[in-house]
């Protein structure tokens, strides 16, 4: 039996998005509630990604493409989360956030050729649009100004965010049919005497 969790990680990256929708939608100014909420998303995506991407609770290379993107995802959030706390220049976690991002496209497009997950079109999809949004993060500070752009931009995260709100529930039901029947050994052993 291995750990999964995927569910916790799916949910806590649409919080994020949400989050990021709101500070998008807002213009972009500094605001510690902001802040606080993606300090709360980068922890959490930070210690399930590393803690997948170090001790591979799931099969195969499915610790990969999830642990090592949710990973890179929670350090992008905790970045931004200082920096619009200190009310620093947020450029450079955009810089992260453009190489993370293409992380983000390189797994998404792995799991589609792998043919990897229960739906790897949907999920490949989601991670590619993801990625996206990391890659375009440097350019959206830049032109935060343009209202087009920001527009255009919350709308990728609204999309984004609706995708993997999807994923989630899909996954959600999956796992919980999955692990209707899964006890603890402990228990076993307790009903076998």
């Amino acid at each position: 039996m291995f750990v999964d969790y995927l569910t916790l990680v799916m949910l806590n990256l649409v919080a994020g998005l949400g989050i990021l929708a709101y500070y998008v939608a807002t213009g972009l100014r500094p605001n510690k509630g902001v802040a606080a909420g993606f300090g709360v998303v980068g922890l959490l995506s930070t210690v399930l990604g590393l803690h997948m991407s170090l001790t591979w609770p799931l099969p195969g290379s499915y610790n990969i493409l999830f642990g090592e993107p949710t990973t890179l995802l929670g350090l992008v959030f905790l970045g931004a989360a200082l920096a619009i706390a200190k009310e620093w220049d947020l450029y450079p976690t955009a810089l992260f956030a453009f190489f993370a991002g293409v992380n983000g496209l390189a797994a998404g497009y792995a799991i589609i050729v792998n043919d990897l997950t229960r739906d790897p079109l949907m999920s490949g999809l989601s991670f590619i649009l993801t990625g996206l949004l990391g890659v375009l993060a440097p350019f959206g500070l830049k032109w935060k100004e343009n209202r087009t752009f920001r527009y255009l931009a919350l709308a990728l995260i609204i999309v984004v965010l609706l995708l993997w709100l999807y994923a989630w529930y899909k996954s959600l039901l999956g796992h919980v049919e999955l692990f209707s029947e899964w006890a603890p050994d402990a228990m076993l052993t307790r009903q076998a005497k």
